[in-house]
């Protein structure tokens, strides 16, 4: 059974976590949800949360959400980002949040987990107020995604196993938050060794992927070679 230390009657601060999940569902950059069940933010969405034992390791617990909530293996890119300790931040106490955001591919996710506990993908760009501190949270954990997202190739982390460009441009766009002329981005990514032109084209059956389209994906292994030599991914 969950704990919930503010129960406790000498409770005066606990740390929690928090993790910011961004998938793409092939045509929207999204950021999943649970809703609380607690008071005094009950029916209110927030970021998919636990607290912690004094015997918790943080990236480890991180870790074990992808398996007890989400149904899912430890995700490729998982990244701590900072605590967030505001005072006043919880009603019921002082609780420190350490916040992680994490990058999936929405194919590998098994659904029924995180639909039983109430959670939902919500578009980035479309993200409500959230209990807590938890939009802060957010703002932050998407600075630290266009960081990334501009010089390692994380996107391809989101996107399906085979995707076309039109896709890839979609992405970028929403993570970086601008509009790229379509002739320089394809000229640009051309330039790049990572694609990889599975010689086929879309059927149109698939979200955002529009009928005739060619399908590419993305060469990890590559990748991590070049990576070790000293390949930096510049976008």
């Amino acid at each position: 059974m969950l704990k919930f230390p503010q129960d406790s009657p000498d409770f005066n601060v606990a740390l929690s976590m928090s993790v910011v999940l961004f998938g793409f569902d092939g045509d929207q950059l999204q950021l999943l949800l649970a809703r609380s069940q607690r008071d005094p933010f009950k029916d209110a969405l927030f970021l998919p949360s636990r607290y912690l034992e004094a015997t918790d390791e943080l990236m480890l617990s991180a870790r074990s959400m992808f398996h007890g909530l989400f149904g899912y293996d430890d995700p490729e890119i998982i990244e701590q980002l900072k605590a967030f300790g505001g005072v006043f931040r919880h009603p019921m106490g002082r609780i420190v949040n350490v916040a992680s955001y994490a990058l999936v591919r929405k194919e590998d996710f098994l659904a029924e987990k995180w639909e039983s506990h109430g959670m939902q993908w919500v578009p980035i760009d479309r993200v409500p107020d959230l209990a807590f501190d938890h939009n802060d949270v957010v703002t932050y954990a998407r600075e630290r995604l266009k960081r990334r997202v501009k010089r390692r190739p994380v996107g391809f982390h989101l996107l399906p196993s085979e995707f076309t460009l039109g896709q890839l441009q979609s992405l970028y766009e929403q993570a970086l938050g601008k509009t790229f002329d379509k002739r320089n981005f394809r000229k640009k990514l051309f330039k790049s060794p990572l694609l990889t032109d599975l010689e086929k084209k879309a059927t149109g059956g698939e979200k955002g992927q529009h009928k005739g389209s060619r399908l590419y994906t993305f060469d990890r292994e590559r990748y991590q070679r070049m990576k070790s030599e000293g390949y930096d991914f510049l976008f």
